[in-house]
This record gives structure tokens, sequence and C-alpha cells, in this order.
């Protein structure tokens, strides 16, 4: 079965579902890819703040995928 890049939904969820969505993609905590964000965000001057909102408009729930 092929891997999906899908935003999580429900309780994995923290804001639009894009971290949760990329750590299950990687297989890896979804902390992990939280906290790598928030750095990365910091450091860019919040320019992956941008990034964030586009990948959440692009990416499909999981919900929403049949």
């Amino acid at each position: 079965m092929k891997k999906k890049l899908l935003r999580t939904v429900g309780p994995e969820a923290m804001v639009l579902g894009v971290c949760g969505g990329l750590a299950k993609y990687l297989d890896i905590d979804p902390t992990v890819v939280r906290i790598v964000t928030a750095l990365l965000t910091v450091f860019s001057i919040g320019g992956l703040i941008l990034a964030y909102f586009i990948m959440a408009l692009i990416m499909p729930k999981e919900t929403e995928v049949f």
C-alpha cells in the first residue's frame, strides 16, 4: 500500500494536523516534528508559518480520503 501525506484529525491534531500528518508519513513521534517545526519557525523569523498554512490548505484530511 502506498503511503499518503494526510493531515491528522481528532486528538492527534494540535493546530491544523500538519505536524501529526508529517509524523505519521515519516513514522516518527509527532512531538519531535512539532519541536523541530517550532525551532525552525523561530530561527526563520516566522517564515515557516506561511509554509505551514499552505500545507494545511493543500494536504487533505484523513477523513476526506475514501
